[in-house]
Order: structure tokens, then sequence, then C-alpha cells
């Protein structure tokens, strides 16, 4: 059943090197703090996570050398070219509860698999090979660098979260074999310079506006403050960079399969008074996955609000409902609206 959660003041922060220790009473330490950040808040900072900085500032570059690149050239790479969901996102291509769209640019990668790959060959909307632009070639390595490294990353907190439900550790992982989780690069432009009239009503909409992410977790690297989270009381908390750290936050289908002991918390970005970057690793399960709460996290004579998801088809089917070029698109059997999980579904719970 859904636990109570708290109304937090600050997001806690949590060494979790001690995921990797050979030391049970050192591991135990690490999971016992990851798991309390998991149930009272859903968002956690997280220290001794073992990505180098050098991986780090590399991300940093290419999305820097990509987002420089002329409009035109972005656009060769518009996403809705793509018919694996790879690509260029322009301002206004998504949306979240917010009129007009959100304040910013994106690119979206995932795990780069060769083009004669069987999934991708049968229609995979998720699966197959990634696209870049041949004028930041150099920098293609340094995505992909990262985005090795960030998947490892997941897994060891994977595998944490699966011991601090009380569950063996390759619960969850040995759903990670080919996942669906994807890497975007975001660009928030600096919306305090504006003046026109158009301009000016763009800065009353958000960076992007409130909505829970779809996946198990979300490893984030920001560059500059706009992050918000929102407690159970509805107020918003302000969840700046932290040097060193990255952002962790439940996702749908961690919130579904551990029957609501972790919650996907809402959470938005504000309007940035300063040129920032965002890097999302939504790190996922294989497409094929069923995710539905486990026998193991239901009370006896608890019945479950939580019904049996493939987790491949709830991220194309919130994808389908966020991006325009899909708009046309049919959604899977048995689709959710948006907004089901988190505060969304414990609100909808209550009533």
């Amino acid at each position: 059943m859904t636990k109570a959660r708290t109304n937090f003041s600050e997001i806690p922060l949590v060494d979790v090197s001690g995921l990797r220790s050979s030391d049970p009473h050192a591991r135990m330490a690490a999971v016992k703090e990851l798991d309390r950040a998991a149930r009272d808040v859903g968002f956690v900072y997280i220290a001794g996570h073992g990505i180098p900085k050098e991986t780090v500032e590399g991300l940093k570059q290419a999305a820097k050398a990509l987002f420089a690149l002329p409009m035109e050239t972005k656009l060769d790479y518009y996403i809705g070219k793509s018919t694996n969901h790879r690509g260029y996102v322009p301002q206004g291509e998504e949306f979240y509860g917010q009129g007009g769209g959100d304040l910013k640019e994106a690119f979206d990668t995932a795990m780069d698999l060769p083009a004669d790959d069987p999934d991708y060959l049968a229609g995979n909307r998720m699966l197959g090979p990634n696209v870049w632009p041949e004028e930041v070639a150099t920098h293609k390595a340094a995505v992909d660098r990262y985005y090795t490294a960030a998947l490892e990353l997941g897994k060891d907190l994977l595998r944490g979260f699966a011991m601090g439900l009380g569950l063996p550790e390759d619960t969850f992982v040995q759903h990670v074999n080919k996942p669906t989780s994807q890497l975007r690069l975001i660009h928030y432009w600096e919306t305090d310079k504006v003046t026109t009239e158009e301009e000016q009503a763009k800065q009353k909409r958000m960076g992007i506006g409130a909505h829970t992410d779809y996946e198990l977790f979300t490893i984030l690297l920001p560059t500059a403050p706009g992050l918000q989270v929102l407690r159970n009381d509805g107020e918003w908390i302000d969840a700046p960079p932290v040097e060193g750290t990255f952002v962790i936050n439940i996702g749908d289908m961690l919130e579904n399969w551990s029957n609501g002991t972790y919650v996907a918390n809402s959470h938005r970005v504000d309007r940035v008074n300063e040129e920032r970057y965002s890097f999302p690793l939504f790190f996922a399960t294989d497409y094929e996955t069923v995710v539905a709460p486990l026998p193991e996290l239901i009370d006896d004579g608890t019945e479950t609000k939580y019904g049996p998801i493939s987790a491949g088809d709830h991220l194309v089917a919130q994808t389908i409902q966020t991006f325009k070029y899909l708009e046309n698109v049919e959604l899977p059997d048995g689709s959710l609206e948006t907004n089901q999980f988190g505060r969304f579904h414990l609100e909808k719970k209550a009533s």
C-alpha cells in the first residue's frame, strides 16, 4: 500500500559509494540511507557515484557544441524524422500541461544499437541506432562514454533499491539487459533579457511543466538552478545543483513495482535567469518487462491500486501524448493518460 510521505524542507544527500563496497556493513549503510530518501522524499542527491569528472565535462562540452549549431543544421536531425525517437527536439515540440510548450530545446539519445537490430527492424519505437550531427562528430564518443557510465551507476542504484525493499539485489536489475533508457541533452535559454510581447508571455511559462518521469528513476546532472520538487502540502521546493553530485528521482515504474513504497514525485523546471544545461538519464527496464506490485510488497488483505503495465508500452504511450510529431500515432492498448502516478495517483486514490 502507498505509505505516508513527509513534508520535507530540503532534498537529502546520500553517499552511495558503499553500494560498491565489499564490506556488507558499509553496503547496507548506503542502502538504508538511499531507501529512506526514496520513501520519504522520492528525490535524493547522491555523492560517491564513481563517474569521473572528465566524463561529466565531456558531456557538457558535447552539449554546448551541439546546441551552438545553426538551427537549420539542428533541424536536419529533427526527432520527427526518426522512427525510433532520436534526435533534435525544438522549442514547442513537447507539452507538459501548459499552453505554448516548454522553454527549451533538447536532443534525445539512448542505447546505440546497430541498424540491423531485430527489435528496431520490427518497428520498436524506442530501440535502435542513435543519430548525431556530423558537424560535431568528435563529441559523440563523449556522450556515449557518459551514457555507459550512467547506465552502470543506475544498475548499482537499482540493486540498492531492491535491497532497501527487503528483496534480493537482482530482483529488478535482471530486467535491465537491453533497456529503453534514454539520455536527454537539454538546453534552456536565459529568459530575463527578452523584450517583445511574445517573449514576455513566454516568460510566464515554465521551463518544463509539472510531471513525473515515466521510467524506474532518473539520474540527473543539471548545470544551473531551476529544478523544483513538489511536497505533499502543494509547496514547491528548489533543488539547485550541488557540486559533484547527481539528482535521483523515483519514476512511475518503480512506484508501481514497489506498490507505492517509493513514490514518483512531481517536479518541474522554473523559468531560468541564466543559461542552463540539463542531462537526465531516464533509467528503464527492457521493453517487454511487465511491471506490477511484487507480492512480497503487498500487505496481507490489502488491495493494491496499481495494475500490471508493460514498461515499454507505458514509455511509448506517455511519449505519444507529449510530443507533437506523434499526435496522430495510435496509443498501445491499455495505455494510461499522463500524470497517473506520484501525487496525482495519491489524490485519485484518496478521492
